[in-house]
């Protein structure tokens, strides 16, 4: 398992795109297309500006939206079997999201996706019929390897989808975030953002700076501290929370952590979102701890509840020459990936200054 690991982080480092070969700049805003499926064409189509108004049929149903739940997963980039992982893994946010009430809109957040992880979720039937892409290639990352990318209800209009290239990284992270309105929050947005903060405890760590850069496009629609005020912004993802500073970061940031607020209590078991999965030698040399988290602010949302998802998700029945390959590794379970999920939900409170 351990040789597993140092091959990926090796070919993870040579996939890294030339930094004058790339369109973005470190630590600033740059905007990129997302897509939506086009059932007629048989194609995901890119939406580089926002539509005049969301497809007919969605329209009609999102007049209705009073609240939002994200979704925030993990799924492991360095585990073979990916196909077979990820589409177990789209199989339980499939019937998480079948599940929400009709009033209740999703968002997705994925990180350490894969070029052929987006595949996989391009051809999901659910997907296609109700989501927005966030990417459909590994254009917008830093790595060629793995990267972030967000589903959105197509019953929210997206505003704008733009990505922030983390300056202080070795491990070309960023922040993904993606404006969504509907008529209950409207004209105001809403901004959710999707982030894989740096790996390991490094000497000088990046994930104090790399949240201070994410947090400067929370506050405010324009980033930097200026610009028109967001009703709400939410940021999720794995954050790898595992030295002591990790504890305060949504404090020194004048964030709210969605699992403390919903009584959750730092350092308890049942909070953990990384090791229960994990390899048995790997658990057993770090323990438990909470990576997966979800910082918000804005007095336009209000957090209605925080859980766990993900437990005991396990490749299908129906792939047994990849669940067979996965428990070689020593593995209890045919796990999908050594994450557990995260799921939290927000009302939209209208502004009753309008």
């Amino acid at each position: 398992m351990e040789e597993l690991m140092q091959k990926a982080i090796k070919q993870s480092g040579m996939s890294k795109k030339p930094s004058d070969h790339v369109p973005w700049k470190p630590d600033e805003p740059w905007p990129q297309p997302y897509y939506s499926w086009d059932a007629e064409a048989e194609i995901w189509q890119p939406i580089k500006t926002p539509p005049a108004s969301p497809l007919a049929n969605d329209q009609a149903q999102s007049t209705g939206i009073t609240a939002i739940a994200l979704y925030s997963w993990n799924i492991d980039f360095m585990l073979p079997c990916a196909v077979a992982r990820m589409s177990a893994a789209l199989a339980h946010l499939e019937g998480l999201t079948s599940q929400l009430p009709p009033a209740t809109a999703a968002v997705i957040n994925i990180q350490e996706a894969t070029p052929s992880d987006l595949i996989t979720i391009s051809q999901a039937p659910w997907v296609r019929s109700g989501f927005y892409m966030s990417d459909r290639d590994s254009y917008a990352w830093g790595s060629g390897m793995y990267g972030t990318t967000t589903l959105v209800d197509r019953r929210l209009e997206v505003a704008s989808c733009f990505r922030v290239h983390y300056g202080a990284t070795r491990m070309e992270r960023d922040a993904l975030f993606v404006d969504i309105t509907t008529p209950a929050i409207a004209p105001r947005k809403v901004r959710f953002g999707n982030s894989h903060l740096e790996s390991l405890a490094l000497d000088p760590p990046r994930r104090p700076a790399q949240m201070r850069v994410a947090a400067q496009h929370l506050h405010y629609a324009g980033g930097g501290g200026g610009g028109e005020q967001l009703a709400g912004a939410v940021i999720a993802g794995d954050f790898n929370a595992i030295q002591p500073f990790d504890v305060t970061l949504h404090v020194d940031n004048d964030l709210k952590d969605a699992y403390l607020e919903s009584g959750g209590r730092e350092g308890a078991e049942e909070g953990a979102t990384w090791g229960q999965q994990a390899h048995p030698a790997t658990r057993a040399r770090f323990g438990l701890s909470r990576m997966d988290k979800a910082f918000f602010c804005g007095d336009g949302i209000k957090l209605q509840s925080f859980e766990r998802i993900g437990v005991d998700v396990v490749v299908g029945e129906d792939s047994k020459e990849q669940r067979d390959k996965l428990l070689q590794f020593g593995f209890e379970k045919a796990w999908v990936t050594d994450h557990l999920g995260i799921k939290a939900t927000f009302s939209l409170v209208p502004d009753t200054r309008l």
